[in-house]
């Protein structure tokens, strides 16, 4: 005789979005009451660089196209986005219950970069019965292995180990030689004479890695998202934000906003938005004897903050899955979206979560895969 586990799972085998209604997030995507309709100092998002207001969603379609070319001439406009390729596979190994392909994709127009993906077999639910196509999520990290848990032995850095299991097509990809050579990000066209901010070309190279995704047989490319941790959760944030195709992200404790006083939320660090020529700055806080060079300052003296970026999500949904870097005071910047979307006409699209460490547990990685599972996975 069946037992009641094993008949929901034969009844729930082919089903799309089986997961999806397996853990209740909704109030993750309510501000506490002390920081509701709180904006702090950050600049007004509904209000153009000039000072004339944001009525309308004609007014923001402008505004929005505004904040993302202020920011692309502030960093350097990427290089056209790579669209004509498709991942080559180098090899293949059986996993449990899906297949683990090591792969190769030209991030940048002069480099390439290894990754891996990892496809559920296909009797996995979370397929779409209509289309044979599954909602994928690329994971970024200072090295691929790590997210498929056969790198760092840390518990619950595994994302796309953990996402593949749930359905998803996951994507892993990582700076590794960089990140042995200690200077972690990317730098276009060289490291001696970078163009464009290096935190800018990590979002370039998720773009460029999304449009090779996209072109898988088994994904589903309207439904691809983005997650990250520390410096991943800045990749993704960069990611996502700048690339309107991303359809969710999941930022986990980058620091959402600049924050001086925090040595993980260090977005003046050359490999971010400070680049500026060796011999680079001490890693370290600023300092009158260590100042931050290059754009950082620049960004900060004029009253720029990442809060503008996060308004480029609206109204494509995002969850920051926040540590020791996002507490729940950064509710605050995050209005700014809230109520951007409330001028779209969208609620419950930008969530959050908080733990008190920087690394996450398992409890704020099940909120996250709960996220992806129901903004993509939602038929």
């Amino acid at each position: 005789m069946k037992t009641i586990s094993s008949i929901l799972l034969f009844i729930c085998a082919g089903c799309f979005g089986s997961f999806a209604q397996s853990l209740d997030i909704s109030q993750y995507f309510t501000p506490p009451p002390e920081f509701q309709g709180k904006f702090g100092d950050y600049r007004n998002v509904l209000q153009f660089y000039d000072g004339r207001q944001v009525k309308t969603t004609a007014d923001w379609a402008e505004r929005r196209k505004e904040i993302r070319e202020r920011w692309m001439e502030l960093m350097g406009e990427w290089p056209d986005v790579i669209t004509d390729q498709q991942l080559e596979i180098l090899s293949s190994t059986k996993r449990e219950d899906f297949t683990q392909y090591k792969v190769r994709f030209k991030w940048l127009p002069n480099e390439s970069t290894e990754g891996y993906l990892l496809v559920p077999d296909d009797d996995v639910p979370g397929k779409n019965p209509t289309t044979g196509k599954r909602p994928a999520v690329i994971s970024v990290f200072y090295e691929p292995e790590t997210a498929i848990g056969q790198g760092r032995d840390v518990p619950h850095f595994d994302f796309a180990y953990q996402l593949t299991k749930r359905g998803f097509v996951s994507l892993s990809i990582g700076t590794t030689e960089a990140t042995k050579a200690k200077t972690y990000s990317l730098y276009y066209p060289s490291i001696e004479h970078a163009e464009v901010e290096p935190l800018s070309m990590l979002g370039y190279a998720g773009a460029n890695a999304l449009e090779a995704l996209a072109k898988r047989p088994e994904v589903d490319g309207s439904k691809i998202g983005i997650i990250g941790l520390s410096f991943g959760g800045k990749w993704s944030m960069f990611a996502s934000t700048l690339y309107d195709k991303f359809a969710a992200a999941v930022w986990s404790d980058p620091g959402i906003v600049f924050d001086e006083s925090r040595i993980a939320v260090n977005y003046w660090e050359p490999w971010y938005l400070g680049y500026h020529p060796k011999p680079w700055r001490k890693r370290a806080l600023i300092t009158g004897d260590n100042p931050a060079q290059g754009l950082y300052p620049e960004l900060v003296k004029n009253g720029y903050d990442l809060h503008e970026l996060h308004a480029l999500m609206a109204p494509r949904p995002f969850l920051v899955s926040g540590g020791s870097e996002d507490p729940p005071e950064r509710w605050i910047p995050l209005n700014s979206t809230i109520a951007v979307n409330k001028l779209l006409g969208y609620d419950d699209r930008v969530g959050m979560t908080n733990r008190p460490t920087h690394r996450p547990d398992k409890e704020a990685n099940d909120i996250a895969y709960a996220f992806f599972e129901k903004f993509l996975m939602k038929p």
